[in-house]
């Protein structure tokens, strides 16, 4: 276990990318009224899907961010919350837009070419004048010519002749990434890559939002009582001890037959996709709750994808007396069997109790997912194991294990070459995995082991007895 401590801990980082020589990369943001069409345009400039498109107004909440090459040139691009969205969150979308605005470079201003000039775009209009920031202007949604008569109107706002551009079909990208590029600042140089990727994920309300916040020192994401605040995966680049981490905030996961629309469903596929990308799985819990079916969901596919996994008991501070460590360790491995290899932190994001110990902690298991062992090493293991424990006779037979190898890091790998495959049965799969795990230089991590038959006429040693 990662122990718990009663001391607040102060975070030295800053959640804004910078170059290797230090120069903070140039900033674009995204705004405009609702639908249109923003995360398109992000994801266009982008080309990842990196935000959720749906016609429902609001979907975009917190600020999505990707980090954008052009001719040589890197910047940071930020889509927003569609301005005048009504939404129990407005005031708070609303601080994100502000915060983005103040550190934008230059803005993006989006207008709905089909829809035509709004009164909405012309509020923005008057706010953007306000604010000393370059602003371009963007008709999104020019999907055919005779959009383009209609983009007249749009000369009232002052900000000059509209830039055409069709983000669903990519017409009109490279020329809006031109202009980006001559209105941006020239210190454009390639971002410092990051040392490793961390996903955060668990079910609503657990506090994986407010850990983000800790981590950048900023409100960087919203955080609500309302539960499904977050509802995409939110990438957030941030420096610590001059090292870039990317942490994934992702959305709360619901029980499938609770996902009521499109957007909760999207959702759910950016969590299972941040647990699948990432290198390091910070698996929270609110230790004042019992375990439910979508953190036993969870747990399965993390244990399915093989990731280096602490699972986190936040809230720690509103049970840490009268909660004891190892009482909770038992009960986790009870309901969480599939991630008894997994230490647990008890952490507190609110407060910052065990935080910095946490991370580094996954650095650490980072590591260990790198290693690579020798092949004697490995078979030494393998021998006691099957030594120890004979793997069970099945429909008659007893599946014979010859020797091992490691072809893969990050999960470590193991080839193992049987006389039978379909003979090794799953527990005694996870005997072996527990077993290399307490005899080899990664304890702490899944490993993924992989049987196969060994090529006829090679001759071997068998790991164990006959």
């Amino acid at each position: 276990m990662v122990s718990p401590t009663r001391k607040t801990i102060s975070l030295p980082q800053h959640a804004i990318p910078r170059s290797p020589a230090g120069a903070r990369i140039p900033c674009a943001v995204i705004v405009g009224r609702p639908n249109v069409g923003k995360s398109s345009l992000l994801n266009c400039l982008a080309r990842q899907r990196i935000a959720i498109v749906d016609p429902t107004a609001g979907v975009t909440r917190d600020r999505l961010s990707a980090i954008v090459e052009h001719e040589g040139r890197f910047f940071e691009i930020w889509d927003t919350g569609g301005i005048g969205t009504p939404d129990d969150l407005a005031a708070e979308v609303e601080a994100q837009i502000e915060a983005a605005l103040a550190r934008a470079d230059v803005v993006l201003f989006v207008v709905d070419a089909q829809d035509g000039l709004m009164p909405l775009d012309e509020s923005i209009s008057e706010r953007l004048r306000r604010i000393s920031r370059r602003v371009i202007l963007v008709a999104n949604k020019v999907d055919h010519a005779k959009h383009e008569a209609a983009l007249g109107e749009f000369h009232r706002l002052g900000f000059g002749p509209p830039l055409p551009i069709s983000a669903l079909m990519g017409h009109g990208r490279s020329a809006l990434l031109d202009a980006l590029a001559a209105a941006l600042p020239e210190h454009g140089v390639r971002p410092a890559e990051p040392v490793m990727k961390i996903a955060i994920v668990g079910r609503q309300n657990v506090g994986k939002s407010t850990l983000i916040n800790t981590l950048a020192g900023e409100e960087r994401v919203i955080v609500s009582e309302l539960p499904g605040t977050t509802r995409d995966a939110i990438d957030v680049r941030i420096e610590r001890n001059g090292r870039t981490f990317l942490f994934v905030d992702t959305a709360g996961v619901k029980r499938r037959s609770r996902i009521r629309d499109s957007v909760e469903f999207y959702s759910l596929a950016r969590a299972q996709r941040a647990i699948r990308r990432c290198d390091v799985v910070l698996f929270l819990l609110d230790v004042t709750a019992e375990i439910s079916q979508v953190e036993k969901h969870l747990a399965g596919l993390i244990e399915r994808q093989c990731k280096p996994c602490i699972i986190v008991a936040n809230k720690w501070d509103l049970a840490e007396d009268r909660i004891a460590p190892e009482d909770y360790r038992r009960y986790l491995d009870a309901h969480l069997p599939a991630l008894r290899f997994a230490r647990v932190s008890f952490m507190s994001a609110v407060t910052g109790q065990n935080v910095a110990e946490t991370l580094a902690f996954a650095e650490s298991l980072y590591e260990q997912s790198l290693r690579k062992v020798s092949t004697a090493e490995l078979n030494r293991a393998l021998r006691s194991a099957v030594e120890s424990t004979p793997p069970p006779t099945r429909g008659g037979k007893q599946p014979r294990l010859f020797y091992a190898t490691q072809i893969g890091t990050a999960p470590p790998t193991v080839l193992v070459f049987v006389s039978e495959p379909r003979l090794i049965t799953e527990q005694y799969a996870r005997y072996l995995q527990n077993r290399l795990r307490s005899s080899l230089p990664f304890p702490d991590v899944p490993i993924r082991l992989l049987f196969r038959q060994r090529p006829r006429g090679r001759s071997a040693r068998m790991a164990g007895p006959a």
